[in-house]
């Protein structure tokens, strides 16, 4: 009906002025005739341009003061022409939002007496933001003021009225033909009476229904790329649940350590402790905290098996490390290089940059007589092939790793030093009593996923990466990443 009309129209007339009074005059509906005038344009039947209208439309809340009165009208009406009301009963009589609305604007409009009693000061009024409504919803113009204080009480909105001028085009004819637009074995058998429709070689296909990998696992696996080059094999992270005496014990932490604290470590409450652990080597353990040993002077303290039988949510994955160690330490000795990509908890406050559990990335190499210096330049190597060969290392103080260093690169955007990392070597009072020989050496290095991740994709909430915040079409737009070399 529409297509007939518009094509119908230009037959005899050089032109649709406005496609909006074109339907109101052909009584057509304006939706159909858009359509159709997009569908004419895009086989060159006609030549189009655009008309935009700003125009103003009543709210839901406008449209319901149209119909029922403004509030302060509304309580005006129910105030008794003669005599008062209580405020309180006044209140009940209307709803609580037009009352609200309505007991501001008949004060500054001074129509009632207002106190504990109200009585009326005027005896008539006159609806004037009804009768301003109306006067919009039927199309009249209406004076900047008017439009201003009925926008303030966000009574109106602006719309964008959006319609076309319409001319023949190229291919204009007074009826569209059918064309083709499948290649059916009827259609090629009678091919010269045909007319196909054009091949658009520039449309794009149907996108496809797949999954999207987070951004969090891309990293990862470009990490755990560079671990396995680099010949290291992944410890099994499985274990969220840790006895504190993996976690905190066999690495030489002291039981009256600050990170051992409810404050900083999630403690289960069932089940609340652990059922095994290895007695002679938790007999080791004990003795070399209280009393040291292996050139040590330990911690000169009461150990207490019931601190270290505690269970609780890993708060790194060293504690799989030490599993690991003792394990290896059992046979016969036999170099190994190790890594972990996998999430530990910490009791911490949530902000920007910090989340109750997040992701640890740890490597380290097991072997004889290792040094500072095979540290630092396994290190570099690692690092490098993340894009990052700008490094520093800074002392700093581990219970379980001495010398320890902090790592720091140069960061060319921010155009500072940033520190990435933690590393060190193994204490001799955490291998020795795992039952390792006395000429092997762990080095080993730490970092978050999280931190690089944000970097790599621009991100400066830890919020908005991880969590039940997270944006799922921020996943589908992210690219594959790629680091370093």
């Amino acid at each position: 009906m529409a297509e007939k009309a518009i094509l119908g129209f230009l037959q005899n007339n050089e032109e649709i002025t406005d496609s909006g009074l074109f339907s109101a005059e052909f009584n057509l509906d304006h939706g159909e005739v858009v359509n159709v005038i997009k569908s004419l344009h895009g086989f060159r039947f006609i030549d189009v341009q655009d008309i935009k209208k700003e125009t103003w439309v009543l709210t839901d809340e406008g449209k319901e003061y149209a119909a029922e009165g403004s509030p302060e009208v509304q309580l005006f009406l129910a105030v008794p022409e003669e005599g008062s009301i209580s405020k309180d009963e006044l209140e009940r009589k209307l709803a609580p939002s037009v009352f609200s609305i309505g007991w501001s604007q008949v004060g500054k409009k001074r129509w009632v007496q207002m106190g504990r009693q109200v009585s009326r000061r005027v005896q008539h009024v006159e609806d004037k933001v009804k009768d301003q409504l109306l006067q919009i919803q039927e199309g009249k113009e209406v004076d900047k003021d008017i439009i201003s204080s009925l926008k303030s009480r966000k009574l109106i909105m602006q719309q964008t009225w959006t319609g076309y001028s319409v001319k023949k085009g190229p291919n204009y004819a007074p009826e569209r033909k059918k064309v083709a637009t499948d290649l059916t074995r009827e259609n090629l058998q009678n091919w010269k009476e045909l007319e196909f429709k054009e091949y658009n070689f520039n449309a794009k296909g149907a996108p496809l229904e797949a999954g999207h990998l987070h951004a969090l696992l891309k990293v990862r696996k470009q990490f755990k790329d560079i671990f396995v080059q680099m010949g290291f094999e992944e410890m099994p992270t499985n274990n969220f649940v840790e006895s504190s005496f993996w976690n905190f014990d066999a690495l030489f932490q002291p039981q009256q350590h600050p990170a051992r604290d409810s404050h900083d470590t999630f403690f289960l409450k069932a089940p609340s402790t652990t059922r095994t652990l290895p007695e002679d080597y938790v007999e080791r353990v004990k003795r070399v905290h209280e009393s040291g040993g292996y050139g040590s002077r330990g911690y000169n303290y009461d150990w207490k098996r019931e601190e270290a039988n505690k269970n609780l949510l890993r708060t790194h994955t060293t504690a799989v490390s030490s599993r690991m160690l003792y394990a290896l330490a059992q046979k016969p000795f036999v170099p190994k290089k190790y890594f972990s990509i996998d999430r530990v908890f910490r009791n911490e406050a949530v902000d920007r940059t910090h989340l109750a559990e997040f992701h640890q990335i740890e490597g380290l190499i097991c072997d004889r007589g290792l040094t500072l210096g095979d540290l630092i330049g396994v290190l570099k190597d690692f690092f490098s092939r993340l894009g990052m060969s700008k490094l520093r290392f800074k002392p700093a103080y581990n219970p379980y790793t001495e010398p320890s260093m902090e790592i720091f690169s140069y960061h060319e955007g921010l155009g500072k030093w940033v520190e990435i990392g933690n590393s060190g070597m193994f204490r001799p009072e955490m291998l020795l009593p795992m039952g390792l020989p006395e000429d092997v050496r762990v080095i080993a290095w730490g970092l978050s996923l999280e931190r690089p991740t944000m970097i790599l994709y621009g991100i400066d909430n830890i919020r908005d990466l991880f969590g039940h915040k997270v944006d799922l079409d921020l996943i589908k737009r992210n690219p594959i990443c790629r680091i370093g070399i």
